[in-house]
């Protein structure tokens, strides 16, 4: 069996290695490979699935959205988020799915961050973002959307944004990550102005945002949840590792 992240720049990925893990522990001979496309070649790498090139993809930026108009059925999670990053090929279907939101949902419960009645700030507006929003809605939080372009009401601009103590930020955008690790969404004085700050980046581990706010809520817990909960999709069983136990394995493989 053959697996792929599918997505534009993927450089920094981790997933490889975090799904080698998972393979190992489920006794199952596949492989996963990093699979760079423009966004005219997401079709064909779908038909990839239905010819059983490939067994499962994985999706990330820019093509969480994207990728949905080309899927015989999504999930019901997929379409309350709005956003796929797991596709599966069952039954003759190509399936989507959204494993960034039990990712995500399970960070915050592992860094203690109770949402409950405060106000949430998402950084960005693309595909992981709406993973984000509902995990953090679902937990009580009240959630808005910072953008460079607001398009709608429950989105501002960056200048708009008034950080108080008790406020959560978390990033979903880009910015900050390898290899472009001196960018921040956020200036020093902006992003100090509350601890609660979460980036979903990963490599680096502390980009310049959580060194600003002097935080260590990265994203490889997310990434290494939602990888989990993908692989249970695949093979339709249950992987009964702790997400940090294998998040330890992880930290000292990259």
């Amino acid at each position: 069996m053959k697996f792929a992240l599918l997505g534009e720049k993927l450089s920094h990925s981790y997933s490889p290695q975090i799904h080698t893990e998972i393979f190992k522990d489920l006794k199952i001979d596949a492989s996963y490979e990093l699979k760079e496309l423009k966004k005219e070649e997401l079709k064909n790498a779908i038909n990839d699935l239905r010819l059983g090139i490939y067994s499962g993809y994985n999706v990330t930026i820019p093509y969480k959205k994207e990728v949905m108009q080309y899927l015989d059925e999504i999930s019901d999670e997929a379409k309350a988020i709005g956003a796929v990053n797991t596709i599966a090929y069952k039954d003759g279907k190509v399936i989507g799915y959204n494993t960034d939101y039990y990712g995500f949902y399970n960070e915050l419960l592992y860094f203690n961050i109770n949402p409950k009645g405060r106000r949430c700030y998402v950084l960005g507006t693309g595909g992981a973002s709406l993973a984000v929003s509902k995990a953090l809605s679902d937990l009580g939080g009240k959630v808005t959307f910072v953008s460079r372009n607001p398009k709608d009401s429950n989105t501002i601009s960056y200048d708009e944004l008034n950080i108080l103590s008790d406020d959560i930020i978390v990033n979903t955008t880009p910015l900050g990550m390898y290899p472009n690790i001196d960018a921040s969404p956020l200036d020093k004085n902006m992003a100090s102005k509350t601890k609660n700050v979460l980036d979903i980046i990963f490599n680096p581990r502390q980009t310049k945002l959580l060194k600003y706010a002097s935080s260590n809520m990265d994203g490889l817990y997310m990434l290494i949840g939602q990888a989990i909960k993908a692989e249970e999709i695949w093979h339709e069983r249950k992987y009964n590792l702790e997400i940090s136990e294998l998040l330890k394995r992880i930290e000292a493989i990259i």
